[in-house]
């Protein structure tokens, strides 16, 4: 049975401006290849109403599970939640358990818990909670679309304590090899190599370092023994 599927969507105009850097969606891939769901699409959108839920449609339609990442802060630019809720038609309001853990927060913290940082329990209706251990404001999970923090360490928190509930397939299994050839002399032998294994994936990743010339090549596949046999060949093939 073939593994689950996944997109993530990043949301926020301080990434695609180049201000922040993404390492959300690096972080995610691997998790997921942990656990067995192959992550198929990755998109980045504005802070904008329209791209947001166009893009929760498209990619909750065609994979399994859609991973969102950034807009559910306080401030007015933060529409995650209510994009979602739009998205799938369903109504938005404060929730009591999302407001009493943040009340609870904010009472120790000796910090107001004012309309701003109301907006945070916030949820979809029919949604579940996704804990954060860090900051406290949850996420939340509807239908199949998971909606996270975009701060690193905090969105890791949640991929933590949410892909548990998952259900996921065989994990994903690579292994690399480094061949001191430009890919235009490997292209053809690796190629033939890789119609053989149609069960695997075969992806070659050039570089020049040095004035060297090369590429590693990296197998991945879900079945260990398939996986150590195309390498296998692979060696053969470009011994050093």
């Amino acid at each position: 049975m073939p593994n689950p599927t996944a997109a993530i969507l990043i949301i926020g105009d301080e990434i695609l401006s180049g201000r922040t850097r993404d390492s959300n969606m690096h972080f995610l891939a691997g998790e997921l290849a942990r656990v067995g769901i192959d992550l198929r699409e990755v998109r980045v959108v504005a802070d904008a109403r329209e791209a947001i839920i166009a893009a929760v449609n498209a990619l909750r339609q065609a994979w399994d599970h859609v991973f969102t990442s950034g807009g559910i802060g306080p401030t007015h630019d933060d529409i995650t939640a209510d994009c979602i809720a739009e998205a799938l038609g369903v109504g938005i309001g404060v929730r009591e358990d999302a407001r009493a853990l943040l009340a609870v927060h904010y009472t120790r913290s000796g910090l107001d818990f004012n309309a701003a940082r109301m907006r945070m329990a916030r949820i979809p209706e029919g949604a579940r909670l996704i804990e954060n251990p860090i900051s406290v404001a949850p996420g939340f999970s509807i239908g199949n679309v998971h909606v996270m923090a975009g701060v690193p360490n905090v969105f890791q928190a949640m991929v933590a304590g949410l892909l548990p509930t998952l259900t996921g397939g065989e994990p994903l299994l690579s292994q690399t090899l480094r061949i001191l050839r430009p890919e235009g002399e490997i292209a053809g032998p690796l190629g033939a190599l890789a119609a053989e294994y149609p069960d695997l994936s075969m992806g070659s990743y050039p570089f020049n370092r040095d004035g060297v010339m090369g590429a590693n090549v990296v197998i991945r596949g879900t079945d260990g023994v398939r996986v150590e046999a195309a390498m296998l060949r692979l060696a053969a093939l470009f011994p050093p």
